[in-house]
């Protein structure tokens, strides 16, 4: 006998925990977007979270609509005088007091401003939730030194040894030895100039990380990086108000570095594109995020922050980055890239963003269980 309720639950978890974790971060994106551009007397006519029709909302005096939308994947903020898939369209048959509040007749910093507001608002909410949390319930350390090597693993055979302290690898200052690990992870089989101090005297030495699979938990096998070492015992420690932001200023730009350098990795081919994940997959981590605890949980929330403000940033037109480019083009040029090329662009940046989100879905519909299952039979 099928287990409804046992089904029932096995989808409305993930996609609670996916909602919970999700919609107060577009939120925040479509907060800066909002924010920067009543501040530069732009009228806002939407803020929308999710997209499609509307379940609920209200019109507040600024004549912004407010409104939750049945697709709960994403948002965004309609300003008066934009529109992306025809860039000048808008500007015909305006009125002067419409042209004071209309996003296309502002200054090129300002229309630059706006758009780039989502992404950085969303840097911003990681700073916050990583000091907020270095203050409250503390950050983990580990001491970035060496407190055993394993035989016959690549950190032997490059010569660490027992109460080294790592001071760099390729090149960027290490303060703990989680940084260690997660770029060591992050390159498999390529070779790291490491700087260690021994005794008191610098050395620098070269490491080459074993290839390893693992599950991630989701069933699926990540490719990462060893070099076999262990670190001192870690702790939690809770910080002061400035110590918190500084590390917290650190750690997102250590996520927007190992992020970038994830995305670089796909599309150079060092990455397989099946690690590319979409909303079942942020769902899927969601929940496990909220099985594990509050702390888990506000780190992803962190993390997929910052996945959102670069995931925005890329070139794409349509994408924050892409628009951004546009404005760039103007700002060195003196005029905004002509009307056919814009449309162009834009429309190949719809087909790019909707190819990469059918590709991200697919990616994780051939992850779930069942489907596994299925296509298993099927090839065997």
């Amino acid at each position: 006998m099928v287990d409804l309720m046992g089904m029932v639950g096995a989808v409305a978890q993930p996609l609670f925990a996916f909602l919970v974790v999700l919609t107060p971060i577009v939120f925040i994106h479509e907060l800066g977007h909002y924010w920067v551009a009543r501040r530069n007397g732009v009228r806002v006519e939407v803020f929308s979270i999710g997209f499609g029709r509307e379940l609920f909302g209200y019109t507040d005096r600024a004549g912004t609509r407010w409104k939750f939308s049945l697709i709960p994947l994403g948002g965004y903020v309609k300003v008066f005088g934009q529109n992306d898939l025809e860039p000048d369209v808008t500007e015909a048959g305006m009125s002067e007091a419409e042209r004071e509040v209309a996003f296309c007749h502002k200054r090129v910093g300002q229309r630059a401003a706006i758009v780039a507001a989502g992404p950085i608002a969303n840097f911003i909410l990681a700073i916050l939730i990583f000091a907020i949390t270095f203050m409250t319930l503390g950050q983990s350390v580990t001491p970035p030194r060496v407190q055993e090597v394993q035989p016959d693993s690549p950190a032997a055979a490059a010569g660490l040894a027992p109460g080294d302290v790592f001071v760099e690898v390729a090149g960027r200052d290490i303060a703990r030895f989680e940084e260690v690990q997660q770029f060591i992870r992050l390159h498999p089989g390529l070779p790291a100039e490491l700087v260690i101090e021994r005794d008191g005297t610098l050395l620098t030495l070269i490491v080459t990380p074993e290839v390893r699979l693992i599950d991630d938990g989701l069933g699926n096998m990540d490719r990462i990086g060893i070099i076999g070492v262990i670190g001192v015992g870690r702790e939690q420690v809770r910080l002061d108000p400035l110590s918190a932001v500084v590390q917290a200023g650190r750690e997102t730009l250590r996520m927007v570095s190992v992020t970038a350098t994830g995305i670089g990795q796909i599309f150079a081919g060092e990455r397989g594109a099946e690690e590319i994940g979409g909303p079942v997959r942020i769902a899927q981590i969601s929940s496990m995020a909220a099985q594990a605890g509050i702390l888990y949980l506000i780190q992803i929330a962190a993390f997929l922050s910052i996945n959102l403000g670069i995931v925005n940033l890329l070139p794409i037109p349509v994408l924050d980055g892409g628009l951004l480019m546009f404005h760039a083009y103007e700002a060195i040029r003196g005029r905004p890239p002509g009307e056919r090329a814009q449309e162009v662009g834009i429309k190949i940046g719809l087909v790019l963003v909707l190819s990469l989100m059918l590709f991200a879905t697919w990616n994780d519909v051939l992850r779930l269980p069942w489907v596994r299952q299925v296509v298993d039979l099927v090839v065997s």
